[in-house]
Formats: C-alpha cells, structure tokens, sequence
C-alpha cells in the first residue's frame, strides 16, 4: 500500500459509474470462468442495479475514486469487487472487515469456480456451508454458501 488516504462511505449516486466499471474490471480479472455471453447478460442486470435499495459501501482514495464497493442485504454480503489493481493490497479485508464489524454481516455466496475468492473469505473466518447448483439468476455457476465460524 502507498501513502493515500482510503476510506469507505456510504454509496452516492456520484459513485455509479465507477461502481460500475470497478465491478467489469473486477469481474474481467476474477471471474474467467464465465462464458462472453454469460457475462454480457449478467452485466446488463449489474447496469440495472439501484443502488439505493440495499446498504452499499464504497472504498474511496482521497481523491474520491472508488476502488472497491460492497453492497449487504440484512446481515449477507450480496457483492465485494475491488479494482484488480488493488487486489491484494489489504484492501478487500479492509472492506470485509468493515462490513463484518460495522454492518454485522456473517453471511456470502461465492461463486465455486472462482477458488481465490473462496480461499480469501476462509482465510478470513468463513466457512461453507452449503451449495447450490446454479447461481441467483438461475445460470449454471454453483454457488457456494459460507457463514462466518461459529455463526452457523
């Protein structure tokens, strides 16, 4: 990590286009397990997104870009995308963290294909507990269920 400030703030409306171009990059880096056709599709349901109809947090520099967000839906991490650039820079903890600790979230589902993002929520104190054959739009990507320890 370099000198910068970060913070994470509560989603403006400022924020959606970044929101959404962190999300493809992030997708188009993590997620090569999805077919082009598969991706175009889901990025036309992430472009119709209202970002107000859940608690949607965004990672900020000082200079109010947003290099990372994650959206929770009644104590569940429904999204954490992180611009590729930030990967494993501490960044995705720092907004794990925050949403365990200030927004109680003990739930995620993680895609099964993608292993680095399994390994990352494991290594933070999730586990599985459970799995579904398809994804939540119905898509033939399993889906892993995980809580944090002792939450099950």
């Amino acid at each position: 990590m370099n000198s910068r400030n970060f913070s994470i703030q509560p989603y403006q409306h400022p924020f959606r286009k970044q929101i959404l171009t962190v999300w493809e990059k992030s997708v188009l880096a993590t997620h090569e397990f999805l077919t082009e056709g598969d991706f175009l599709e889901i990025k036309k349901m992430v472009e119709s997104i209202d970002f107000n109809e859940f608690e949607v947090h965004c990672l900020l520099d000082d200079q109010k870009q947003v290099l990372g967000f994650l959206g929770v839906l009644n104590g569940k991490i429904e999204m954490l995308f992180l611009d590729p650039f930030w990967i494993g820079n501490g960044m995705g903890k720092l907004l794990l963290d925050f949403a365990k600790v200030k927004l109680n979230c003990k739930e995620v589902d993680v895609n099964e294909q993608n292993e680095s993002a399994r390994k990352f929520y494991e290594k933070s104190g999730f586990e599985v507990v459970g799995r579904s054959e398809k994804d939540g739009a119905g898509m033939d990507y399993p889906i892993l269920h995980m809580k944090l320890k002792n939450e099950t």
